[in-house]
């Protein structure tokens, strides 16, 4: 046993220490708190493998055995473990999500834009999202921005934030490891990678003659997604320095913003990695 775990069986939910678990549908309420809701085995290990910190632990006894045993709570661990019953847990909401094993961590403190910009190596790529209220797609995104070496994420005011629930579990635990930062103004924040950093700022269009495989993302560049319906706002769009579009059928409007962030993403890698090889 860890000697900084404080574990405690518990036989009800009704202690104003749970209640961030039994509140799992005002996760802007957990926001404002500054703590997230991390559920499912997948995402609470990934979770105690990152460098944040963890605030409590909800699960079975069977299944912290488990864990205990693989050797996945860290050795410095000092938050609290819930034990309860499998009977317990089913009273939450979205069992079959969670299914028995859930975590409470603390948001991390975010760098400011220009020390995150010192800190990473040139040149970088950077997704901003503009206006995304669909908490999954901004998980799926965030899972793509993870698996294509994204820097950092910019999410701007009107959009949904990563660490909302259903955005936590729809990264798969991916928003773990890469920087984000919740801009007030996503206009000035892109307006400053233009001047100060000489940084490429783009707007995805579902349509365009800037196709992406004709425009140079080798650069310092920053992929800007749009509303699900709207798409890029025109508030973004005059900030921007250009524009790139998917090559599609034209019979097909547009792709899901998450599936289009993949493609995107793809090829920024592609050419990233030729100019590192030529």
């Amino acid at each position: 046993m860890n000697e900084g775990l404080n574990v405690k069986m518990i036989t009800t939910l009704d202690s104003p220490e749970l209640q961030p678990y039994r509140t799992l549908r005002r996760s802007v309420d957990h926001m404002e708190h500054g703590i997230f809701v991390a559920e499912g085995e997948k995402v609470v290990r990934r979770l105690l493998a990152s460098k944040l910190t963890v605030l409590s632990l909800l699960i079975t006894p069977e299944r912290f055995d488990q864990l205990k045993r693989a050797q996945e709570i860290p050795q410095q661990a000092a938050f609290t473990v819930f034990l309860a019953d499998k009977a317990i847990l089913e009273t939450i909401v979205g069992y079959n999500l969670h299914q028995g094993i859930m975590a409470v961590a603390k948001v991390p403190q975010e760098p400011t834009l220009d020390a995150l910009l010192d800190g990473i190596s040139k040149p970088y790529l950077l997704v901003a999202l503009d206006g995304l209220v669909n908490s999954e797609n901004v998980g799926v995104i965030v899972r793509n921005c993870a698996a294509f070496g994204v820097d950092a994420l910019l999410v701007g005011e009107t959009s949904s934030s990563p660490y909302l629930r259903r955005a936590v579990r729809n990264s798969m635990g991916a928003v773990f490891q890469i920087p984000v930062i919740h801009a007030g103004d996503l206009a000035a924040a892109l307006r400053d990678l233009v001047e100060r950093h000489r940084t490429k700022v783009l707007a995805t269009l579902p349509h365009g003659r800037s196709l992406i495989h004709d425009v140079d993302l080798s650069g310092n560049v920053c992929l800007i997604l749009g509303n699900e319906g709207e798409g890029v706002s025109r508030r973004i769009l005059d900030v921007c320095t250009g524009h790139v579009a998917i090559p599609m059928n034209s019979a097909v409007d547009s792709l899901n913003v998450a599936s289009a962030s993949a493609v995107l993403l793809y090829e920024a890698v592609r050419q990233r990695t030729i100019r590192q090889e030529a």
